[in-house]
């Protein structure tokens, strides 16, 4: 039998796939220093600083999704009681989890649920619960380095005319029609907005989105849906 002799790969060979090796590894480097993946931002309305989803007339561990408490200006209508919410679901976007407790840090901001590969949403129980008057805060991550997307990670995909589902502890389920969706810049968080007195049951769904600052290693702005309740059902 006689023996064959292989070809070796010439100097551009080598070249280009040095160069392809170096493509691949810059990626990876840009994917874990940013966040991963992109998550979906809302449309750009024609109000300057303000994102929405509203259709038009005839569509490193991230900082606090929240600011601080809501002021005292916000929260003087009294607490309706109705059964504790337990889970939220959000069938556009295919996400379903139960429901943590939240409440305040010793700084006074907003306490965040624990990020990690199976996080959760919170409710921030020192506001109404969902079905009561008054606006009901989620509050969920959009994603992480060391874990990839998070539970709200499509949260800026959401519509206009969406649902959202929560179910509370007596069996039944509060729906939620989503009004708008809109993208505010951390420093400039529309407080009364989101927090401030509703004669009806309405609920915000908040989570990070915007640019990341890979310096400050969070997330410039946050993503808002503000929905209003349609109604109930059981479980």
């Amino acid at each position: 039998m006689s023996e064959q002799t292989g070809r070796r790969p010439s100097s551009r060979t080598w070249t280009l796939l040095a160069v392809a090796l170096a493509v691949v590894a810059l990626v990876a480097v840009v994917i874990v220093v940013t966040g991963q993946q992109k998550a979906p931002q809302p449309a750009v309305s024609a109000d300057p600083g303000v994102t929405s989803s509203a259709p038009a007339p005839s569509s490193a561990a991230p900082s606090p999704v929240a600011p601080a408490a809501p002021p005292a200006e916000a929260t003087t209508a009294p607490v309706e009681q109705v059964a504790q919410p337990v889970s939220v679901s959000v069938p556009a976007i295919g996400v379903t989890s139960d429901l943590l407790r939240l409440g305040l840090n010793d700084d006074g901001t907003v306490q965040v649920p624990p990020l990690g590969p199976d996080d959760q949403v919170g409710w921030y129980e020192r506001g109404p619960a969902p079905g009561a008057v008054g606006p009901a805060l989620l509050l969920g991550h959009v994603d992480s380095a060391a874990a990839g997307p998070g539970v709200f990670f499509e949260l800026g995909a959401v519509q206009a005319g969406d649902e959202v589902e929560v179910t509370r502890a007596d069996g039944t389920v509060a729906v939620f029609a989503v009004d708008r969706v809109e993208v505010h810049p951390k420093d400039d968080f529309p407080t009364i907005e989101v927090y401030g007195n509703t004669p009806d049951a309405q609920l915000r769904l908040i989570t990070c989105g915007g640019a990341f600052d890979s310096a400050a290693r969070s997330y410039e702005d946050n993503v808002i849906v503000f929905a209003t309740m349609t109604g109930t059902r059981a479980a």
